[in-house]
C-alpha cells in the first residue's frame, strides 16, 4: 500500500502529502490533518536494535519519499528509552518507560527532535516561522529541537507564573532564532492564539507553521515509543496509561495501534483538568479554561488532538478503547511519596498521575502487564519531588548548567495584536 496523504478534520480541501502538511501545522480550514491510511508495521520491526533503528523501519512506511530519513532519526533519537520495572508490594507487573533523557529531560523531544529534522530537510533553507503554545515540556522540546536548523525561526508562548521554574528557564534561554513570550493568561489563552495567528495569518508574516502536537509531524514519531515499550517488554500486550493533556501522545498510541501495535487498551490520566474522562464517561466534549496543579504540562481546558481522535474514531469506538482517570494534585503528591516509599522510585507530578491510574487499575482487577508513560524528569520538578518524599531530585548537568546561561523573554498580553509584533 502506498503512503498515506493527509486530510482535514473538518473535511475541507483535498488530501495534501506529508511535506504539505508538516509546514502547513494546520489544515487552510482550520482542522487538524490525519492520514487518509494507517499504513501496517514493517515486519521487521520488532528486530530494531534500537530506538532510532525501530523509528527508521517504521516511518519508511509513512515517509518513502524523504531522502537520509536514517540518518535523520538517527540524529534526533541519540538517547537511551528504557522500560523500568517496579519493584514492591501491589506493584507487579507495572513498567515505567522513561521517556525523560533526551537533551531538555521531557518526552516532547522524541517528536520535536524527529519532526525538526524532518522540517529542516523538506524545506531546504526556505524561511518558515514555527508558533508553539506550550503549557511547560513542549516550548523547550522545540526551541531545543530547531536551534541551528537554517531558514528556521521560532516563536515560543507560555503562560505567565504557571510553569515550574526550572520549565521556565529552559524555556528562556537565550538561543540565535528563538523569541519566548510570556503570555498574561492561561494555556488556553495560548492556544487560542496560536489558532487565531493561523486562521488570520497576513502574507507580510511569511510561512507560518506548528510544532505542537497538532502538527502532524509531531504525532508520528511519537508512535515510536509505544513500540519500543512493547519491544522491551515482550509477551502479553499491555494496558497502557498515558499520562495526559493536549491528547498527542494518546493520538500517537492509537495509530501505532492500529497499524498492528498489541495492546489491552489505553488508560489517560488526567490532572484536575478532567473535561476528556468526563467526556469518555458519557459527558459532552470539555469546553472549559484549564486550572493550575502541579503537573502543569496536563493543565489543559479543551484538548485540541480530541479533534484528531474524534476524526479517526466515532465516540462509541474511542469510550471502548480509551478509559479516562483524574487525580487531583493531594492524590499526585500522595502518589508520588507511596510510589517512592513502596518501591523507592522516584519521578515527578505528572508521571504520578499516570502510577495511581495504574494503581487504582489494579485495584479494579485489571490483571495486563502495565505500560506508565514518564513524561519528564522529577528534576524539573525538584521542589514539589522533596515535599512528597523528603528526597531532592539530583539534577543532570545539563539541567543544571541552565542557570549560568542568558536568558531572553517578552511579556505580552492575550491578544493577537500583541504578537503579531513578533511575527
Amino acid at each position: 500500500m502506498s503512503a498515506p496523504q493527509y486530510v482535514s478534520t473538518r473535511g475541507g480541501g483535498d488530501p495534501v502529502p506529508f511535506r504539505e502538511a508538516l509546514l502547513d501545522g494546520l489544515a487552510p480550514d482550520g482542522g487538524l490533518y490525519v492520514p487518509t491510511h494507517v499504513p501496517d508495521l514493517p515486519s521487521s520491526w520488532r528486530g530494531a536494535g534500537s530506538l532510532a533503528d525501530l523509528g527508521a523501519r517504521v516511518l519508511a512506511e509513512w515517509l518513502p519519499d524523504v531522502d537520509g530519513l536514517g540518518a535523520l532519526v538517527a540524529d534526533a533519537l541519540a538517547f537511551p528509552v528504557p522500560l523500568v520495572p517496579l519493584e514492591g508490594s501491589g506493584w507487579e507487573g507495572v513498567h515505567v518507560l522513561e521517556l525523560f533523557h533526551g537533551p531538555t529531560l521531557s518526552f516532547k523531544d522524541v517528536g520535536a527532535r524527529t519532526m525538526a529534522r524532518l522540517m529542516g530537510a523538506a524545506l531546504g533553507g526556505e524561511p518558515v516561522t514555527i508558533l508553539a503554545a506550550t503549557s511547560g515540556d513542549t516550548g523547550s522540546a522545540v526551541a531545543s529541537g530547531f536551534e541551528g536548523v537554517a531558514g528556521v525561526r521560532v516563536v515560543l508562548l507560555y503562560p505567565k507564573g504557571q510553569v515550574s521554574a526550572v520549565q521556565e528557564r529552559q524555556l528562556i534561554v537565550e538561543r540565535e532564532n528563538v523569541q519566548a513570550l510570556a503570555v498574561e493568561g492561561t494555556f488556553d489563552d495560548c492556544q487560542r492564539l496560536v489558532k487565531r495567528a493561523f486562521s488570520e495569518a497576513r502574507p507580510e508574516e511569511g510561512r507560518l507553521s506548528s510544532a505542537n502536537s497538532i502538527n502532524i509531524g509531531r504525532l508520528l514519531p511519537q508512535m515510536l515509543y509505544y513500540l519500543w515499550a512493547d519491544r522491551q517488554l515482550g509477551g502479553e500486550p499491555p494496558l497502557v496509561i498515558v499520562p495526559s493533556g493536549n491528547l498527542g501522545n494518546l493520538t500517537a498510541g492509537t495509530l501505532a495501534m492500529r497499524g498492528g501495535l498489541g495492546v489491552a487498551g489505553f488508560l489517560a490520566a488526567h490532572n484536575a483538568n478532567d473535561g476528556f474522562p468526563r467526556f469518555l464517561a458519557g459527558g459532552s466534549p470539555p469546553a472549559g479554561d484549564s486550572v493550575r496543579t502541579l503537573s502543569n504540562a496536563m493543565d489543559v481546558g479543551v484538548p485540541s488532538n480530541l479533534e484528531r481522535l474524534r476524526s479517526l474514531y466515532s465516540d462509541d469506538e474511542l469510550r471502548r478503547l480509551v478509559r479516562g482517570e483524574a487525580v487531583t494534585d493531594d492524590e499526585t503528591t500522595a502518589s508520588m511519596r507511596r510510589v517512592h516509599d513502596e518501591t523507592g522510585y522516584l519521578c515527578d507530578p505528572h508521571t504520578a498521575v499516570g502510577l495511581e491510574a495504574a494503581r487504582r487499575a489494579r485495584q479494579r482487577g485489571a490483571a495486563a502487564p502495565i505500560v506508565v508513560l514518564s513524561t519528564a524528569h522529577p528534576a524539573k520538578f525538584p521542589e514539589s519531588v522533596e515535599a512528597a518524599t523528603g528526597v531532592g531530585p539530583e539534577a543532570p548537568e545539563r539541567l543544571a548548567a541552565l542557570w549560568d546561561a542568558p536568558v531572553a523573554v517578552e511579556t505580552i498580553p492575550p491578544m493577537l495584536d500583541a504578537l503579531r509584533v513578533h511575527l
